[in-house]
């Protein structure tokens, strides 16, 4: 996948044949753990979520992001292959405690720019990571989730993954309305949009 640089990006996969890849509360840890070796230098974070066989990042794409890299004998961005790199290192780790082997992930990451189309479509697609664990029932609210930057935003953890001052500018989030707005319905052919 190519990438430009200082644009926005849907990041997401998910299990092989829809498979479970997070076991674990401390599974979901080292996930996040290996994101901050592996792909956070390359760009930055505006949201994520952790769901069971999925996950979602909203990423702002910087110079770093599009610097080409030799692996094996292709070339590509950075930001692809701290991707590569935390899927592998990830799935290692999980093949090893579930006594498993094969592939974790489906093949590639999607990455899906979000300036195709409605100029409202990042701040929707912000809201829609988040909304993933109540549109799963998972959680009867979104602060019940642990493993999205959520609370983060809300002020009831001061988790460092997002860069929360870039989001609030780039996705003119409103710090008074901010609770309100992410309960906001989005209609299923919007949210098709985003990927």
């Amino acid at each position: 996948m190519s990438l430009q640089e200082n644009k926005l990006y849907h990041f997401y996969n998910q299990g092989n044949n829809r498979q479970r890849i997070f076991f674990s509360r401390d599974n979901h840890l080292y996930f996040l753990e290996k994101f901050r070796k592996y792909v956070s230098p390359h760009c930055q974070v505006l949201a994520y979520c952790l769901m069971p066989n999925h996950f979602h990042f909203l990423i702002n794409t910087i110079k770093d992001s599009i610097v080409e890299m030799q692996v094996g004998s292709l070339m590509v961005p950075a930001l692809n292959n701290g991707f590569r790199q935390l899927l592998s290192s990830y799935a290692q780790a999980i093949n090893k405690q579930e006594g498993r082997s094969g592939s974790l992930f489906r093949q590639k990451t999607k990455a899906k720019l979000l300036e195709d189309g409605d100029e409202h479509y990042p701040l929707i697609c912000f809201h829609y990571i988040h909304q993933n664990p109540l549109r799963s029932g998972l959680v009867g609210k979104l602060e019940d989730w642990e493993f999205s930057s959520f609370t983060d935003y809300l002020g009831m953890r001061n988790g460092s993954l997002c860069d929360q001052q870039t989001a609030i500018e780039l996705l003119d989030i409103s710090k008074e309305l901010f609770y309100q707005e992410s309960y906001r319905v989005i209609p299923p052919d919007v949210s098709e949009t985003l990927f």
